[in-house]
């Protein structure tokens, strides 16, 4: 007899555990809190679909590499689905500098770095009525799981053996052989499971910034700006980060995201008649934002709370409950800026698969699934942690008057913006090995600890500013005093605000 698998969410993680298990001959059922999508289009689902469970369900998102072509080996009807419904791809040329783009040739693995970029609602939708066809999955709509059900043995081991929920009708109880948790990051079993006396460690600490998302249409005949070429249509202000993402059916968000600490920026972006200024001002935007070539189509959408935080739920060989696995923002979050939110759900979701295939004992099982996650993830995480602190330092020394940097940041510095990123920008391999780590497909440091590669790149840095000049991109936008004092924001407030944080 098959197992059974109860999932809690049918979110991304939800969906994505729903597909990685699926085809085991599981029977997967997936309980979500709130009623499902609306009928109809993509801009239906958009427009009216509610989803109090999903905070960032209008923020820009992206499907990496890793995630692509899992569902590529497994799934491809579903990424013919998804191009129907108007879902773009970025291709590796697509990240060419100009002058890289006039020597390109390709390579066969160069397929395999693509990014899949929509409005999440319709990446959502499509998933969804997917999984819904697949022959041994269930979608419960309307289900809130209230709690965890438990079984506790003489030697204090505890195993999950189903839900306990509430649904339209009363109270229900569900019963199945596995508990996949992929409630997100308000999910809050593992802390039934604390209270109960689980082993859980916990490390969380705030990612340093928050995100600002408008969405936008193409009017009537329009087309994209070019992506490739200067100015690009992303940058790093240092006080500001910004982006374009494009989207389905003539559709793009814009993401501007601003440290914690500029109290001002976060305050008055929210403001669509800011936001709509600010893309004036920055040259990468402008031309998306131009009225003549499209309109907004939704307010600002700010998403704060951002933290990166990995749980383990083994601790010294001892699992928190067996028949029990946390996936998605319930088990690791991380900061959206780098996009991988979707990918570390999937990845879990598939290592989940290939550790119930491996055994069949739920102590083994549990250790297992520990181990994989950590193998798989953990690196990717401690490299986006590092940075996060590093960027929340930066913010800070910015608001610090008369800050001097210490001779190894200006070390650092110089080596991330003068060689590496230069590197990048002529040496088409360099970008591909690069792009690697970007999309998950290995570590996200192994091409920089390759010696011929780090050769490489310390001779960009030798050539100095003036030969390496063609590939500097050009400035990404106005100094941060010159953009408050025409947005009309208060420059020195933050300035005292940060002193005296």
């Amino acid at each position: 007899m098959s197992e059974s698998v109860l999932v809690v969410g049918a979110g991304i993680a939800g969906l994505c555990t729903a597909l990685a298990l699926g085809p085991t001959g599981r029977q997967v059922t997936l309980v979500e809190r709130d009623a499902p999508p609306p009928e109809g289009d993509a801009d239906a689902a958009f427009r009216d679909w509610k989803r109090t469970g999903v905070g960032h369900l209008r923020q820009s998102h992206a499907f990496l590499a890793r995630l692509s072509l899992l569902l590529k080996a497994d799934h491809p009807a579903l990424l013919k689905e998804l191009a129907a419904f108007g879902v773009r791809e970025l291709p590796f040329e697509a990240m060419l500098t100009e002058a890289q783009q006039k020597d390109y040739r390709p390579q066969p693995a160069d397929a395999d770095l693509t990014i899949i970029t929509s409005r999440r609602t319709t990446l959502e939708l499509v998933m969804r009525r997917y999984v819904e066809t697949l022959p041994n999955v269930t979608i419960r709509s309307a289900v809130f799981a209230r709690g965890l059900l438990t079984e506790t043995a003489a030697d204090g081991t505890i195993s999950v053996v189903g839900l306990a929920g509430d649904t339209p009708e009363g109270p229900v109880e569900l019963r199945a052989d596995l508990v996949v948790d992929a409630a997100g990051k308000g999910g809050d079993f593992t802390g039934q499971l604390a209270e109960m006396g689980a082993p859980i460690n916990e490390s969380s600490e705030t990612a340093g910034i928050l995100y600002f998302t408008r969405h936008y249409r193409l009017k009537p005949g329009m087309s994209e700006p070019p992506r490739i070429g200067n100015p690009p249509p992303n940058g790093d202000l240092g006080f500001l980060k910004f982006g374009v993402f494009p989207a389905d059916n003539g559709c793009f968000s814009i993401t501007m995201c601003a440290p914690e600490i500029e109290y001002e920026i976060r305050k008055a972006i929210m403001n669509p008649d800011i936001f709509q200024a600010m893309t004036g001002m920055l040259p990468g935007l402008r031309p998306w934002t131009d009225p003549a070539l499209s309109e907004p189509t939704s307010k600002v959408f700010g998403m704060g709370d951002l933290h990166s935080r990995w749980r383990d739920l083994v601790v010294g060989g001892r699992p928190a409950a067996l028949g029990y696995f946390a996936i998605g923002d319930n088990l690791i979050r991380t900061n959206p800026l780098y996009g991988r939110g979707c990918s570390f759900a999937a990845v879990a979701a598939y290592q989940l698969r290939d550790v119930l295939d491996g055994q069949a004992d739920p102590l083994a099982r549990a250790l297992a699934y520990h181990q994989a996650v950590h193998a798989e993830l953990r690196p990717f995480f401690d490299v986006m942690q590092r940075d996060d602190r590093a960027a929340i330092r930066r913010a800070r020394a910015a608001l610090t008057p008369d800050y001097r940097p210490s001779v190894k940041a200006r070390l650092l510095k110089s080596f991330a913006e003068d060689a590496i990123a230069i590197a990048v920008r002529f040496d088409t391999d360099l970008l591909r090995q690069g792009m690697r780590g970007f999309h998950m497909l290995e570590h996200p440091e192994a091409w920089l600890k390759r010696p011929a590669n780090l050769a490489r790149i310390l001779k960009y840095w030798a050539r100095g500013k003036r030969r390496n000049a063609a590939a500097y991109p050009p400035k990404a936008g106005p100094e941060r005093e010159e953009m408050m004092r025409t947005l009309g924001l208060d420059h020195q407030a933050d300035i005292i605000l940060a002193q005296a944080a």
